[in-house]
């Protein structure tokens, strides 16, 4: 079955996480972490993992990015049920396995791609929860570039060498 694998393809979320998922580990939405969060209680990388984190299986980090690879999802369900009962309060392993088996059926149906397509997700809380939007980057094949290039500026004129991230267009 074609389930979400963490990918890493720079270090970011070594720095934007709490704590990053491992690249090839398995992973799941990880939206239900957030479930009764107070969102405005959350620090700043606990609001990034809220916003744009895929949550790692076997880690129980973060991932900004995950591709389509083949997996076994009972293995994986299994993982994900230990988890849930030792950190998330299940109150044993058969209901956390039954919760966890829905996590990684709703991860099965955003693979229903080619295998190696990256996806990212977006999260936005709401009166009625959390809002998912998942998207699907594909690699340019018409001429090699970077996904993101520093780039020098002064726009701001109280700092004379600001550098930012800037996506790059085409």
């Amino acid at each position: 079955m074609k389930l979400p694998r963490c990918m890493r393809l720079d270090p970011s979320d070594l720095f934007v996480f709490e704590r990053a998922a491992e690249p090839g580990e398995w992973a799941v939405s990880g939206a239900f972490v957030f479930a009764h969060a107070d969102t405005a209680t959350l620090s700043r990388k606990a609001r990034v993992a809220l916003r744009s984190g895929f949550l790692g299986v076997a880690s129980l980090g973060w991932s900004t990015l995950v591709e389509v690879a083949d997996g076994d999802p009972e293995e994986i369900a299994h993982a994900l049920a230990r988890h849930l009962v030792t950190s998330f309060g299940a109150p044993d392993l058969q209901t956390a396995l039954i919760a966890a088996r829905e996590e990684v059926t709703f991860a099965a149906s955003l693979c229903d791609l080619p295998e190696g397509t990256v996806i990212a997700v977006h999260r936005t809380p709401g009166r009625d929860g959390l809002s998912e939007q998942f998207r699907t980057l594909t690699a340019r094949t018409d001429r090699p570039a970077p996904v993101f290039a520093l780039i020098e500026t002064n726009d701001d004129p109280d700092h004379v060498d600001l550098t930012r991230l800037v996506e790059r267009g085409g």
